[in-house]
């Protein structure tokens, strides 16, 4: 097994990706490698000076960076050495079995879909984050920034993608899914999830619940929440600044503390050819190890395969 992480990714990069990947390879056996994309001069001193050995790691030279700024696409092509090419090149490859990065988020994607690309059969891949429940564990939300504008008949894909991710990677037994809506009835929201609706009961394949609303989220009402990119993408925002909120107003609380980044370290983009994990941008060592362990998790589970066939 290879996992593949970009150490010039995110803000605090190159230090806390390889800070993380020192914590990560802790908890990783012999067999399980990961390779660090980026300076491999800088990645090799800064492991010596933490007092570890660089030959635990394997390492593709690639020293120049994406910035958080630029645009994806004229990034993409015109940084062939750039850390988030070069990695996706190597999965292209087959060299790694995973990439992650805490990096351009629409480098990313756009990486993606064009070196391992999109799963046949699915129109766009989603990206898929944790919500945390109330009572215990947490359930799927997605998409959370991919597509900003969706047609209906992507909301049931997203349900069974968020679905496969739910089963295979959190053992979540028949998971259940709901659409994120205005109001619980069916004709009410607007002309997405009108559309969406009836398509989401009709699908055999997934366990449709009906429309939650935003106060249901985080309740067991349903084990993936499914919406369109934009939507998604505002609500990960709120959810994440319950957790600073409750910090600064110097309270703990062991609900609000789920709500931490850090414990679930990335987010996969899921409906591509391989597992591909986008990290925060300020994605600290832990967040960084638990992003590793998420490639881990997926490569095992081998959750690719499993969607390709769903989708066969």
């Amino acid at each position: 097994m290879k996992i593949g992480l970009d150490i010039l990714g995110g803000d605090f990069a190159p230090k806390a990706t390889i800070e993380g990947a020192l914590l990560a390879l802790k908890l990783l056996s012999e067999d399980q490698k990961i390779v660090l994309i980026g300076d491999q001069d800088i990645a090799k001193q800064y492991i010596e000076q933490a007092g570890e050995d660089p030959a635990f790691f394997e390492y593709v030279h690639a020293p120049d960076n994406i910035g958080m700024g630029e645009h994806p696409t004229k990034a993409i092509a015109q940084k062939p050495d750039s850390s988030i090419s070069r990695g996706f090149q190597l999965l292209k490859d087959g060299a790694i079995d995973s990439f992650a990065s805490a990096g351009n988020t629409g480098a990313m994607l756009v990486g993606a879909v064009f070196s391992v690309k999109t799963i046949p059969g699915i129109i766009r891949p989603a990206i898929a984050t944790n919500v945390p429940k109330i009572k215990s564990g947490f359930g799927i939300l997605l998409d959370v920034g991919a597509n900003a504008d969706c047609k209906p008949e992507m909301l049931p894909q997203f349900g069974l993608l968020g679905s496969l991710f739910a089963e295979h990677i959190y053992g979540i037994q028949e998971p259940t899914v709901g659409l994120l809506n205005i109001g619980e009835e069916e004709e009410k929201g607007n002309m997405l999830t009108l559309g969406a609706h009836p398509l989401m009961r009709e699908n055999n394949r997934i366990r449709f619940v009906g429309n939650i609303e935003g106060r249901e989220l985080f309740d067991d009402k349903a084990d993936v929440i499914v919406c369109d990119g934009f939507v998604g993408n505002v609500v990960l925002k709120l959810a994440e600044s319950f957790y600073v909120l409750t910090r600064k107003k110097g309270f703990n609380d062991a609900f609000f503390d789920r709500f931490n980044y850090e414990q679930y370290g990335g987010s996969p983009i899921l409906g591509v050819n391989a597992p591909v994990i986008i990290g925060h941008g300020i994605s600290s060592p832990e967040a960084i190890k638990n992003m590793i362990l998420l490639s881990k998790s997926m490569i095992e589970s081998n959750i690719i395969e499993k969607i390709k066939s769903a989708f066969n």
